[in-house]
C-alpha cells in the first residue's frame, strides 16, 4: 500500500457504475447538454424560489414601518423618519461587516464574476448570508440600492451549491452559475430572454450552445415560479409607445451622447480611490448615510428601488426639478455608496436614472420642436436602455429588457441607436469596460477573457486524462512487477518517501527493462533508479476544468499532472494522468 492507500493492481473503473457517477462522467465533456438541462431547470426552480423569499421577506419588513406595508413608499413617510432610516442602513451594514475579512464583506454581480473566473464558480456561504442582511436591510433603510445584485447572487451561489453537493466537474459549476443568473434577473424584472443574454453577456463572458441551453430552461423556469406569486406583469408598468417621426433620430442620437458621458462618468466614479480607502470605514459608511439622508429629505424619490418613480416617470411628468434629483442625485449616490464601501446593487438605480435622464432630453426636444417631437415616454425608456447598456458595457442585455418590458417591437429601431451610440462613447470617452470588470481591474482583477482559457474553461479534466495508470510503490520484486504490467497500464504513479510527490513512469520502459537480458538476474527493481523516462508530476482535482489543469502546469513547472479524487476522509486516490500534450491536442483538435 503506497500513501494514497492504493494496491498494487491496474486501476479499472467497476464495469456498472452508479447512476451519480455516470451522470458526473457525462457532464466532464462538452456533450453533456441533456444533463445540463436537467440541473438548469432545478436551479431555475430554486433561484425563482428563493426569489420568492426575498421579496416576501422584503414586503414583511415594510409592514413593521412603511405605509401600506410598501417598501417604496418613502414619499409617504415622516420627513423624520425617512431622513433617519438611511443612517440606520449604514449603521446596520456597517456592524454586519466591521469584523468581517474583506473577502467576506464582497456580494452582488462582481462578486459572483469574481468567484466565476477564478474560484470556477464556487460561492462561499458566508458572502451568500451577509447577502441576504446587506440587501433586505439597504432596501427597507431607504439606500439608493436595486434587488437585482440580491437576486444574481443569491441564485448563483444556490445553483453552485446544487453542484457542490453533487460534486459535479468545475466547467457544469461554470454554467449553473450563468443558470443561477439568468433565473435571477427573470425572476426579477419577469423578463426571461433578458436574464439569458445578460447572464451569458456581463456573467460568463461567452456564447455557447452547451451554456446557452441551461441557462435558457433556468430563466424560463425562474420567471415561471416568479409569474405563480406575483403575476405576469413585469417590475413595473410600461405605457404603449410609438417613435412619432424619424425626425427624432438625430435627437436621440443626442441623448445617447449625453447618457454615454453620464454612465461613463458614474463608473469612474464609482471606483474607490486611493483617499477613500485611507478614511476609516465608520467614516465612509457616516458619509453614505448622511449624503442620502440630505437630498431625502427634500427628495424622497432618490432612495430605494425606485421603481414606483420610475412608473411615475414613464405614465405621467414629474416636476423638473424632481427628474434632476433623480438622474443625477440617485446615480450621485448609488456610486458614493459604491466607492466607500456600502455593497448595495446597480442596476435598478441606473434604469430609473437612465428614464429620467431620457425624460429631460425628450422635454427639451418637445420645446425645441413641438409638432414633431414623440412623447417624453419615448425618450424615458430609450434613456433607460442606454444607461444599462453603457454602464454595463452589455448592449444586447440592454436591447432585450426594453424589448421584453415594453412588448414593442417598434421601439427596437431607436433603441439600437441609442444603445449603441451611448456605449460607444461611455467606453472610448472614458475607456469603460463595464462597471463590474471595472471594478474587479480596480482591485488588481483581470476577469478571464483569452480564447484559450475561456475554451479550456469549458471541458473537465477526466474528458481528456489518460485513464490506464498503475500505481506502485519505488521498490517492487519481479513478480510483483509482472502484476503490475498485466494489466498493461500506460503510465506508472510511482510513490515516493516523506510525503514527497508521486513521481510518473512510462509502463513501457519497465516492460523493456524486464526483458532486457541484462536485467533478467535482477529479483528487485528500484522505479526512480532503472532507466527510463521519469517525470516529476503535480496534483489536479479530478472536478478541474482544462484551463485549471493548464494553471497548475505552469505554476509548477512541469509538464505532467496527477488527477487525484477522495474517496474517504483523509483517502486520496489517483485516476489518471493528464499531460500538456494531450490539453494542447485537444484545443487543436477543437
Amino acid at each position: 500500500m503506497g500513501r494514497y492507500g492504493v494496491p498494487l493492481r491496474r486501476f479499472r473503473p467497476p464495469l456498472k457504475r452508479p447512476s451519480m457517477e455516470v451522470f458526473r462522467r457525462r457532464l466532464a465533456s462538452v456533450d453533456a447538454l441533456p444533463q445540463l438541462c436537467v440541473l438548469g431547470v432545478l436551479s431555475g426552480l430554486l433561484t425563482g424560489g428563493l426569489m420568492v423569499v426575498f421579496r416576501g421577506a422584503l414586503e414583511f419588513g415594510a409592514l413593521a414601518f412603511m405605509p401600506d406595508g410598501d417598501p417604496e413608499a418613502f414619499e409617504r413617510l415622516a420627513v423624520p423618519l425617512r431622513v433617519v432610516l438611511p443612517l440606520i442602513a449604514v449603521a446596520l451594514i456597517g456592524l454586519w461587516l466591521w469584523r468581517m475579512p474583506t473577502s467576506a464583506g464582497k456580494i452582488g454581480i462582481g462578486h459572483v464574476i469574481e468567484r466565476l473566473t477564478y474560484h470556477q464558480g464556487k460561492m462561499p456561504l458566508r458572502n451568500w448570508i451577509t447577502q441576504w442582511w446587506v440587501g433586505l436591510v439597504a432596501l427597507l433603510g431607504g439606500l439608493s440600492a436595486g434587488r437585482e445584485g440580491p437576486a444574481i447572487h443569491l441564485g448563483a451561489a444556490a445553483s453552485s451549491w446544487i453542484g457542490q453537493t453533487m460534486r459535479l466537474p468545475h466547467n457544469s459549476l461554470r454554467v449553473l452559475v450563468g443558470c443561477g443568473t439568468a433565473a435571477g434577473i427573470a425572476a426579477s424584472f419577469n423578463t426571461p430572454i433578458a436574464g439569458v443574454i445578460f447572464a451569458m453577456e456581463v456573467v460568463m463572458m461567452e456564447y455557447t450552445i452547451t451554456g446557452f441551453m441551461p441557462v435558457i430552461l433556468a430563466s424560463t423556469t425562474g420567471a415561471v415560479v416568479s409569474q405563480l406569486v406575483y403575476g405576469s406583469q413585469p417590475a413595473f408598468s410600461v405605457p404603449s409607445v410609438q417613435l412619432a417621426s424619424l425626425f427624432d433620430l438625430p435627437w436621440i442620437a443626442v441623448t445617447a451622447v449625453l447618457i454615454g458621458l453620464v454612465a461613463g462618468g458614474f463608473v469612474r466614479f464609482a471606483r474607490p480611490a486611493v483617499w477613500q480607502k485611507r478614511l476609516p470605514m465608520w467614516g465612509r459608511f457616516l458619509a453614505v448615510g448622511v449624503a442620502v439622508a440630505a437630498l431625502a429629505w427634500w427628495y424622497p424619490q432618490v432612495q430605494g428601488m425606485g421603481y414606483d418613480s420610475l412608473e411615475r416617470i414613464l405614465v405621467g411628468q414629474p416636476t423638473l426639478d424632481v427628474l434632476i434629483a433623480v438622474a443625477f442625485g440617485k446615480l450621485a449616490l448609488t456610486a458614493l455608496a459604491i466607492a466607500f464601501g456600502v455593497p448595495v446593487s446597480i442596476i435598478g438605480p441606473i434604469l430609473v436614472a437612465g428614464a429620467a435622464l431620457g425624460t429631460l432630453c425628450g422635454l427639451l426636444w418637445a420645446t425645441l420642436m413641438p409638432e414633431l417631437a414623440s412623447s417624453p415616454t419615448v425618450f424615458s425608456l430609450l434613456g433607460m436602455a442606454a444607461m444599462m447598456g453603457a454602464v454595463l458595457q452589455a448592449p444586447l442585455a440592454a436591447l432585450m429588457a426594453l424589448l421584453e418590458l415594453t412588448h414593442n417591437s417598434s421601439i427596437l429601431l431607436p433603441g439600437m441607436l441609442a444603445v449603441v451610440i451611448a456605449v460607444l462613447v461611455a467606453r472610448q470617452g472614458y475607456h469603460c469596460s463595464g462597471f463590474f470588470i471595472s471594478t474587479l481591474d480596480n482591485q488588481g482583477l483581470h476577469p478571464l477573457q483569452r480564447p484559450l482559457m475561456q475554451a479550456l474553461s469549458r471541458v473537465a479534466v477526466p474528458a481528456v486524462m489518460e485513464r490506464s495508470v498503475a500505481r506502485a510503490p519505488r521498490v517492487l520484486s519481479r513478480s510483483q512487477a509482472q502484476e503490475l504490467l498485466a494489466g498493461k497500464p500506460t503510465w506508472l504513479v510511482v510513490s515516493r518517501e516523506d510525503d514527497k510527490p508521486p513521481v510518473g513512469l512510462k509502463a513501457a520502459g519497465l516492460a523493456r527493462l524486464m526483458l532486457d537480458e541484462k536485467w533478467q538476474d535482477e529479483s528487485r527493481f528500484d522505479l526512480l533508479e532503472i532507466p527510463g523516462q521519469r517525470v516529476d508530476l503535480a496534483p489536479i482535482s479530478l472536478q478541474a476544468t482544462l484551463s485549471e489543469a493548464f494553471e497548475q502546469l505552469n505554476k509548477y513547472g512541469v509538464d505532467v499532472l496527477y488527477v487525484e479524487h477522495t474517496t474517504a476522509p483523509l483517502i486520496r486516490k489517483i485516476s489518471g494522468i493528464i499531460t500538456r500534450d494531450a490539453i494542447e491536442n485537444y484545443y487543436r483538435n477543437k
